[in-house]
C-alpha cells in the first residue's frame, strides 16, 4: 500500500515539517521535528502515531523538538552518520549509500554535505519521493554555512542524478525570493518564466510550492544548470569549469 505524506509549514523560518504514514502497520516517520508544538498538532490533524524521526542535520529548526517529542513518543530517531555538531537524542546514524527500512519501504540515505557537513537526504526509490532538507529547494539550494562551492555542486549532481520523476520535498518556502533570483542569471529561460508565474500564483493565495519534481528542477533550477551555455554566457564563464559557474551563482545568491 502507498505511503501517506503530509505536509504542514511551521516556524518563522518559513519550514516545512513532513509525516510519512504507512497505513497497512501504522507506522509514521517524521522528516526533521524542529517544532515540537506544530508537529504534535500535525499527529492530531492526522491521527497518526510517531514510530521515527529523520533528522537532515542538525541546525535548531530542524532539531529543536526532538528530545520533547521522543520522550512523549518513545520513537526512534534517525540522524546523519558524519557529524558536524551533536544532535540529542539519535539512536541510529547512517551515512552516504546506506539504506533502511521503513515497515517495508526502502529508504536510502544520500550524504550531501554543503549546507552542513552532517546533511543528509532520504529518497524512497519505490515510492518515487526523495526529501532533500536544506540542500535543494524549488529553484534554489541552502546556503554554504559549512562548506564551499565544489562540495555543495558535487552533492546537488547526486540528486540530479535521481528520476526524473521523483518528487521532491524540500524544508523551506523561499520558492518566490528563488525564482526571483533565478531569473537573474537565467533570464531567457521559458521554463524558469513559466515556473516562476505560476508561484506567484500560488504564493499569491498563501498555497505552498513544494512539492516539486526533478524534472521541473533540472529545467528550471539555476544551481543544477552550471552546465547551461545560456547561463555561462550570462554570466561570462564560458570556459569555467561546472563547479566554478556554480559557486559564481551562490556568491550572487548571497549577495541579492
Amino acid at each position: 500500500m502507498a505511503l501517506e505524506i503530509y505536509q504542514y509549514p511551521y516556524g518563522p523560518g518559513a519550514n516545512y515539517g513532513v509525516l510519512l504514514h504507512d497505513p497497512s502497520s501504522g507506522a509514521t516517520a517524521s522528516v526533521d521535528a524542529g517544532d515540537a508544538a506544530a508537529l504534535r498538532t500535525a499527529l492530531k490533524k492526522t491521527g497518526w502515531t510517531l514510530s521515527e524521526i529523520w533528522i537532515t542535520h542538525h541546525h535548531a529548526d530542524h532539531t529543536d523538538g526532538v528530545a520533547e517529542i521522543k520522550a512523549e513518543t518513545g520513537c526512534t530517531v534517525i540522524g546523519p552518520k558524519p557529524q558536524s555538531a551533536p544532535i540529542a537524542g539519535v539512536d541510529t546514524r547512517y551515512g552516504d549509500g546506506e539504506r533502511f527500512d521503513f515497515s517495508g519501504h526502502e529508504v536510502r540515505v544520500i550524504h550531501t554535505p554543503g549546507h552542513t557537513i552532517d546533511m543528509i537526504n532520504f529518497h524512497l526509490p519505490a515510492e518515487g519521493v526523495a526529501f532533500t532538507g536544506d540542500t535543494l529547494f524549488v529553484m534554489g539550494c541552502g546556503r554554504l554555512f559549512e562548506g564551499d562551492g565544489p562540495m555543495m555542486h558535487a552533492s546537488l549532481q547526486k540528486l540530479a542524478a535521481l528520476p526524473a520523476d521523483t518528487v521532491i520535498y524540500c524544508s523551506h518556502e523561499y520558492t518566490e525570493a528563488n525564482a526571483d533570483f533565478a531569473l537573474t542569471v537565467d533570464p531567457e529561460n521559458p521554463d524558469l518564466k513559466d515556473k516562476a508565474a505560476r508561484v506567484k500564483a500560488l504564493r499569491a493565495q498563501d498555497k505552498p510550492t513544494v512539492p516539486t519534481t526533478l524534472a521541473e528542477e533540472l529545467a528550471t533550477n539555476p544551481f543544477l544548470r552550471a552546465h547551461d551555455t545560456r547561463i555561462r554566457a550570462h554570466l561570462g564563464l564560458e570556459t569555467a569549469s561546472d563547479a566554478e559557474v556554480f559557486t559564481e551563482i551562490r556568491r550572487r545568491k548571497d549577495n541579492s
